[in-house]
């Protein structure tokens, strides 16, 4: 893909948009932070500083944006996430300056600093760190990992039979062409990251155990999962999306919140094409399983959330649940309304995957716009986390 980036420099080719598509984003965002952030000042600051960041777009053809520029963006990327129910706590992100980086070896060790800030021993912090940006002439790096933290999925020879999580197993096969040797093989070996630099191919980087808090998962009321050995991870940190402020792209800019129970429970472990333990749960409670109109499902999926909520409070790490979450989520929304703050949300992503009719979100209608600044994905990314290589400039 981006082997051939001095041929790249050659063509001409530029990353993100135009000069003049980047001065009305610049622009703007420079409206939105004056208006918002205490740092800003007046309107005579404004007109100052879109005149100089005009100038920068003019003889360099991007611009750098201030520390508090910055920060300020990143947490409003994350106010402005249609898909995210926990934005309530946004202005509390902590940013981590790493623009300066754009080599592997340091990117993989401050994406170890990044899950130590953050994982907090339990109470876990929301962090951003990001790197260099997208610049004329000059991709910035790239993490290719969906999250910071995964667990590798592998295909049995002949493609019959599958171990860990299927949703890695594109970028699982990548890592192992580029070195790899895999883990132990159970379920939940944990991914190294694939990290590229600017100027370099693909890297893999295992991640010390120190960094990476994981909870085992234990039903409340008795044993009856213990042989399953389950257990997950304590951070999501999406590491592959691009956070865009004011037209510049930060492609390699890790975030993380903390996980809603549901999230685990219900999607990652009750999913079909993920874990798919629906089954083996239906099995260990002794379900009738002869119908779908037993509703063993349903119950099968209640006990795995209700174990993972047990594990994690048992453990003392931070988790949400769907009622709670639901109801900040309509707090955030009128803390944003009394501010005259419009507030985009994917209905579909909002409304929690277990009990959604219990939940006072289910009941709302969203405005679905998509605001900037933002979290955007890439379809490099994409690409890249199924295993394809023909992705990138």
């Amino acid at each position: 893909m981006s082997a051939d980036l001095p041929a790249a420099r050659r063509r001409g080719v530029q990353y993100g948009p135009g000069p003049d598509a980047l001065r009305r984003e610049a622009a703007e965002f420079l409206r939105l932070f004056h208006h918002e952030h205490p740092a800003g000042g007046g309107p005579a600051a404004l007109a100052s500083r879109i005149a100089a960041v005009h100038a920068e777009i003019d003889a360099t053809g991007t611009y750098r944006h201030t520390a508090a520029e910055l920060a300020h963006g990143a947490r409003v990327a994350w106010r402005n996430s249609n898909r995210c129910i926990g934005r309530l706590y946004w202005h509390s992100l902590r940013v981590r300056d790493r623009r300066d980086v754009r080599d592997a070896d340091t990117m993989a060790a401050e994406a170890v600093a990044h899950l130590r800030e953050a994982t907090n021993g339990g109470r876990i912090r929301p962090v951003i760190t990001v790197f260099a940006p997208d610049a004329p002439n000059r991709r910035g790096p790239r993490i290719w990992n969906e999250q910071l933290v995964r667990y590798a999925g592998y295909s049995a020879p002949g493609g019959i039979g599958r171990t860990g999580d299927p949703r890695n197993a594109g970028i699982t096969a990548y890592a192992q062409r580029l070195g790899w040797p895999g883990g132990p093989g159970t379920h939940f070996d944990v991914l190294p990251l694939v990290i590229q630099g600017s100027d370099d191919k693909p890297r893999w980087f295992e991640l010390p155990a120190d960094a990476v808090l994981e909870v085992p998962l234990a039903h409340p009321d008795g044993g009856w999962v213990d042989d399953l050995g389950l257990r997950w991870h304590a951070v999501p940190a999406i590491a592959n999306m691009c956070l865009e402020i004011g037209g510049i792209c930060y492609p390699a800019a890790p975030f993380n919140g903390w996980y809603m129970g549901t999230e685990i429970g219900a999607r990652d472990l009750g999913d079909r094409d993920r874990y798919d333990l629906l089954p083996a749960v239906g099995e260990r409670l002794g379900l009738d399983m002869s119908s779908d109109r037993t509703l063993w499902k349903d119950r099968a999926l209640i006990e795995l959330n209700r174990m993972v909520l047990h594990s994690f409070d048992r453990a003392g790490v931070t988790l949400a649940d769907h009622h709670t979450e639901s109801q900040r989520f309509l707090t955030h929304l009128a803390r944003e309304e009394a501010k005259g703050r419009r507030v985009g949300a994917d209905w579909s992503w909002i409304v929690p995957p277990v009990s959604g009719c219990a939940t006072p979100v289910f009941h709302r209608t969203f405005d679905p716009v998509q605001l900037k600044p933002a979290f955007v994905h890439h379809p490099e990314a994409l690409l890249r986390a199924r295993g394809e290589e023909s992705a990138g400039h």
